[in-house]
């Protein structure tokens, strides 16, 4: 029987995550809900039910991929994110229970395809370099990734401001053919349709690596719950595995919760509104340049030092926060936005690495799992810590909660490489 032809499965790899991840609607996410007619409680929620459907199956489902296969988990994905499109475009204005329920419907298939996609996607592209040089290919191939993404996030971002205002569209158009608000705010979410819909094309034409898989779905299913807690028990007892992810997760959360209220740090610092989309295309842009300075210093220097360049980029970019200058302030948050990317390079590499093939995906899903758990539990701390002070004059308790935060992650960043110092002497 020839072998399974595996060669366009890299090229594939890069066009399913830049058309999965750089969505057009990102912009204007949280709008687009609330001009539905959703109250900004009932937004909040939406994200909870979505956080929590990714934490309910990021493992069992990375699991499946080891044992059902990566192939069939991506296509899942990409048929799971056809559904939650269309919820969004059959969602009727002010639509009252139905209104909610479908975006609820679709916050959850939302969740169930993030899942899915997470970890699988990686670990079939990687199982499908050459094995004598998949460590230098893969570097290669996840520089190449990180690029395309960059671009694909710059376009998303701007597109997808553009098209969701009508004013704009509607000069170009003529008098007979003007577009409504509701029209024009369906846009992002029917360009997002036809980015699932690539997605689900690129899928079907991946090619499964061969592997040993076990005989039957219930078979299969009791297979992946003994990796799913195996693959745990190894990834938190190892330690190098130990190492990466805690000090990754310390670093991801606290620069990841920045992520999400940059809207409001903008806002701080001054910058008007209009102005949000076209930072975030510019951050993207930079993002280019990344996946080469990363891949650089992870060939220079172990991945313990990596860790360590993040963190100290992580401590002066959060440092240079607290003033909130004017314009001026967007260059910490460019930097801490760009710090994500070298994390994400630098913990990718060394999981894949320490990973055997029989259970990467699962590895990658436990990563996934206490990342997101990390993210969480540090919002939550973070939204404490803003209701603790005043908010008199407003963005009082931003900058106080910016202050307060440097000095619990430098203690908690020495901690862990002190500890990650004993159990490499340990280990010796």
């Amino acid at each position: 029987m020839p072998a399974a032809d595996l060669s366009g499965n890299p090229r594939r790899f890069v066009v399913f995550t830049v058309f999965y991840n750089a969505r057009a609607y990102y912009p204007v996410l949280a709008i687009l809900f609330l001009d539905l007619g959703l109250t900004l409680d009932q937004f909040v929620l939406l994200n909870l039910i979505w956080a929590t459907t990714i934490l309910l199956f990021e493992v069992p489902s990375g699991a499946l991929a080891d044992t059902l296969g990566r192939r069939k988990l991506l296509i899942t994905a990409a048929g799971l994110m056809v559904l939650e499109m269309l919820c969004l475009l059959l969602a009727p204005r002010g639509g009252g229970a139905v209104l909610v329920a479908l975006c609820v419907l679709n916050r959850v298939l939302s969740g169930l395809s993030e899942a899915c996609a997470s970890g699988a996607d990686e670990a079939l592209a990687y199982d499908s370099l050459p094995e004598n040089e998949r460590a230098d290919s893969w570097d290669k191939l996840l520089a190449t990734t990180m690029r395309w993404r960059s671009i694909g996030f710059v376009v998303a971002m701007v597109l997808g401001g553009l098209i969701y205002d009508p004013a704009p569209l509607n000069r170009l158009l003529p008098a007979d053919f003007q577009l409504s608000h509701d029209i024009a705010h369906r846009l992002p979410v029917a360009v997002v349709l036809c980015q699932a819909l690539v997605c689900l094309w690129v899928t079907l034409r991946m090619v499964e690596p061969p592997r040993r898989v076990a005989a039957g779905v219930g078979n299969s299913c009791q297979t992946a719950w003994k990796l799913t807690l195996e693959t745990a028990r190894w990834v938190f007892t190892n330690p190098r595995t130990l190492v990466v992810v805690v000090i990754g997760l310390a670093i991801d959360s606290i620069v990841r919760n920045f992520a999400t209220i940059t809207s409001s740090y903008y806002r701080l610092i001054e910058l008007p509104e209009w102005s949000f989309g076209f930072i975030g295309a510019a951050i993207g842009a930079l993002g280019w340049f990344v996946p080469g300075i990363a891949k650089n210093l992870n060939h220079r220097f172990g991945t313990r030092t990596n860790l360590g360049i993040a963190a100290g980029v992580s401590l002066v970019g959060l440092t240079a926060l607290i003033p909130a200058w004017p314009l001026f302030g967007l260059l910490p948050a460019m930097l801490l936005m760009t710090t994500l990317g070298y994390l994400g390079f630098t913990v990718s590499r060394a999981l894949h690495g320490l990973a055997d093939s029989s259970r990467r995906a699962t590895v990658l899903s436990v990563k996934g799992l206490a990342f997101n758990l990390g993210y969480g539990l540090f919002s939550l701390g973070f939204s404490r810590l803003l209701a603790h002070f005043p908010d008199q004059p407003p963005g009082a308790a931003l900058r106080a909660a910016f202050f307060w935060q440097v000095p619990a992650f430098a203690l908690v960043v020495l901690l862990l490489f002190a500890g990650a110092s004993r159990l490499r002497q340990r280990a010796a």
